[in-house]
């Protein structure tokens, strides 16, 4: 027969196991995640941008990837002067001598005289200074229009020459006004045969060294100061 002595009832299990795991549970939820570390390359793809000390510096409005154009040259003028360009070495004669064929000895005695000055006027005498196989009109014009006055001799075979008619007539086209860039300079001929179509302007009367020769180098030195 069984013993009436009762057995001991089964324990319950005890709360405090499940009540731990909830805490823990609670203490894992409530942590932050921590940050993995990003590696660049992960940052960029994510579009994530970096932070102000990373950035390279921004380029201003004045500090372009453009290189800095060199200063413009100042222009020269023939003889290495900026303000030449406007005077005398503008051109590339002070004087052209317009002559007959006949007068081309006395065209060199002047010219002689002229460039061996102490102004050292520097001449046109188209026998020796115009370009080989040039045209004789278009290197007379061209010498007209390069040099800054004209002397125009004018003798007997000046006046017989319908060529040097021609030469009178352009440099006047050239300096129409007596403004000093054209000078007659008048040997072997009386006042009567001056020509109608100078009658405007003075002319130097004479001949040589002492006569007009020198009054034609002090018009042409005059005119000259006027261009500096």
């Amino acid at each position: 027969m069984a013993s009436s002595t009762s057995m001991p009832a089964p324990r319950s299990r005890s709360k405090k196991p499940l009540g731990k795991m909830a805490d823990w549970f609670r203490q894992a939820l409530s942590r932050k995640p921590t940050k993995t570390p990003v590696s660049p390359e992960n940052s960029r793809s994510d579009g994530s941008q970096p932070s102000s000390s990373d950035r390279p510096p921004a380029l201003g409005p004045s500090s372009e990837a453009s290189p800095t154009p060199p200063p413009t040259p100042t222009h020269l003028g023939a003889h290495g002067s900026s303000s030449s360009s406007s005077g005398r070495w503008s051109k590339d004669y002070d004087v052209c001598v317009c002559h007959s064929e006949e007068d081309l000895a006395a065209a060199q005695e002047l010219v002689s005289y002229l460039e061996g000055s102490a102004a050292g006027l520097r001449c046109f005498l188209q026998l020796r200074d115009a370009d080989p196989g040039g045209a004789i009109v278009s290197e007379l014009c061209q010498a007209l229009s390069n040099s800054h006055c004209r002397v125009l001799l004018i003798t007997p075979g000046f006046l017989r020459d319908p060529w040097c008619r021609y030469q009178m007539l352009q440099a006047l086209s050239e300096a129409p006004g007596a403004e000093g860039r054209t000078i007659p300079l008048m040997s072997g001929l009386s006042r009567a045969a001056y020509p109608a179509e100078l009658r405007f302007m003075y002319f130097v009367n004479g001949w040589g060294p002492d006569g007009g020769f020198r009054q034609v180098k002090e018009a042409v030195t005059r005119y000259l100061q006027t261009l500096s």
